[in-house]
């Protein structure tokens, strides 16, 4: 049984509608979980310091990478993805990470609660395809810089 199986089967008779929890509160999940990925990622693929993975991961999760992964598979999502993304996209944020633009800091919340979403509607593999699929090609992207760099 997965974590989120148990999770759901402990909550249950207690759970809202998907519709009735807040694009922030999805946020708040899909933070949680692609960090998770990320960082099981790195200690999976890598036998480095924690030091240096955290160094690594922080180059993942940060609001400026999420809104540039998010551009980048826009195209892959279903009408249904798209408008949860934007859902969250566009609630009102009363504070913005000093790190962050606004709108990299709104791209980043819509990511981070199309992710909430997804796992909340007990949709793992799309999860998971769509975190993938968003950090391949955020890599491909960054590797492409590395080597024009120095050329």
């Amino acid at each position: 049984m997965s974590i989120l199986e148990l999770i759901f089967e402990e909550t249950s008779g207690e759970q809202l509608e998907v519709k009735q929890i807040k694009p922030l509160a999805l946020a708040y999940i899909g933070d949680t979980l692609y960090d998770l990925y990320i960082r099981s990622r790195l200690v999976l693929t890598r036998q480095e310091a924690p030091k240096l993975m955290h160094t690594e991961a922080i180059h993942f999760v940060k609001a400026s990478s999420q809104a540039a992964m998010m551009k980048l598979i826009m195209e892959d999502l279903t009408q249904e993805e798209t408008a949860v993304f934007k859902r969250g996209r566009n609630q009102k944020s009363l504070t913005v990470p000093k790190n962050a633009t606004l709108t990299d800091y709104k791209w980043a919340t819509g990511f981070e609660a199309l992710l909430g979403y997804l796992y909340v509607i007990k949709q793992e593999e799309r999860l998971y395809t769509l975190m993938k699929l968003a950090t391949d090609r955020f890599e491909e992207i960054n590797r492409k810089s590395v080597k024009e760099e120095k050329k």
